[in-house]
């Protein structure tokens, strides 16, 4: 039995990682394309290209993990976007403009944990209704229009040629790695960590256990907020505008990512990076379909049948466990 859960554990971890280099084998070796596909321009425009759902999914593998689910992601992403715009437009510096930016993020997603708990409904639920509020105060904030805002320096942090050169990557990506490693520390080398896996696996136990599970879920969905409002930052970074219609159904590609990271809609199973991978197998397999010039749809539908199957793995993999 030991064996057997072994093997389990090596193949979850190294699934993400064949993923991606099936993907990159399978690009590299179209004869359109294999000689722009895996150039250190290209290379780097995909990094810079992943920061905004990467920095999203590291907030929802936490959710996820826990046994929940936030579709409210997108609309935070857009909202502190706005708010980051909006601050910077009325002439506030610019770095008390990103705080109110990822303050509004860490503050829906507070509203959406303390929702969960307090009324005890299900996730979707508020984060549901949460997508359409948070979306509806963006475009009122914005008049329903875009935001423009004069250039600073929070401009520079999405720049796929950073100044100074000497940093390679753009400073958002160098931003997503440290964060990325931060939260992988926290989530497998802190109790709190442990507690996380904990509720995903069984919040009655966990919490005859003595944990507190209704704060910690409110720390869980105030960080995922967090996480999303930096996104929206990055995401005002790289428009230079702050539109309240941006980053419509990017949810589900920061569920997707984790999913097909290895984390289990079941909650309690889940990494960081594992997330990781699955934010970059996407944005290979998109940006090998638009230098292959496939249409938008045929992504998605590429997109769709990765998640279905990385699900359907998942919940035969937990059936034959039971």
């Amino acid at each position: 039995m030991k064996r057997k859960s072994k093997l389990r554990a090596l193949i979850n971890l190294l699934a993400p990682f064949l993923g991606l280099i099936l993907v990159l084998v399978i690009f590299s070796s179209i004869p359109d394309v294999q000689s722009r596909f895996l150039r250190a321009a290209n290379l780097k425009s995909v990094a810079t290209q992943s920061v905004i759902v990467a920095l999203g999914a590291l907030g929802m593998t936490l959710i996820i993990i826990s046994g929940g689910i936030d579709l409210s992601a997108a609309s935070n992403i857009a909202l502190s976007s706005v708010v980051t715009a909006y601050a910077i437009n009325a002439g506030l510096p610019p770095l008390l403009a990103i705080v109110l930016g990822m303050a509004t993020g860490g503050l829906v997603g507070f509203i959406n944990g303390s929702l969960i708990t307090g009324l005890r409904l299900v996730p979707f639920i508020i984060t549901l209704g949460m997508m359409g509020i948070a979306r509806g105060v963006a475009k009122w904030m914005a008049g329903n229009q875009k935001i423009d805002a004069p250039l600073t320096w929070v401009n520079e942090l999405m720049a796929k040629s950073p100044q100074p050169s000497w940093l390679l990557l753009a400073p958002g990506v160098w931003l997503m790695i440290f964060l990325a490693v931060a939260t992988a520390v926290l989530l497998r080398y802190t109790v709190f960590g442990r507690h996380v896996f904990a509720i995903g696996s069984n919040e009655a136990t966990a919490r005859l256990c003595g944990v507190r599970t209704k704060r910690a879920k409110i720390i869980i969905y105030s960080l995922a907020g967090l996480f999303c409002g930096l996104s929206g930052v990055m995401e005002f970074s790289r428009l230079t505008v702050g539109d309240p219609t941006v980053a419509v159904g990017l949810e589900l590609d920061i569920i997707a990512a984790v999913v097909i990271g290895g984390g289990s809609l079941s909650g309690g199973e889940g990494s960081i990076l594992g997330s990781m991978i699955g934010v970059f197998i996407m944005s290979f397999l998109r940006n090998g379909c638009t230098m292959m010039g496939w249409p938008n749809y045929i992504q998605e539908i590429i997109i769709g049948v990765i998640i279905v199957a990385a699900v359907s793995l998942d919940q035969i993999r937990h059936r034959r466990s039971a």
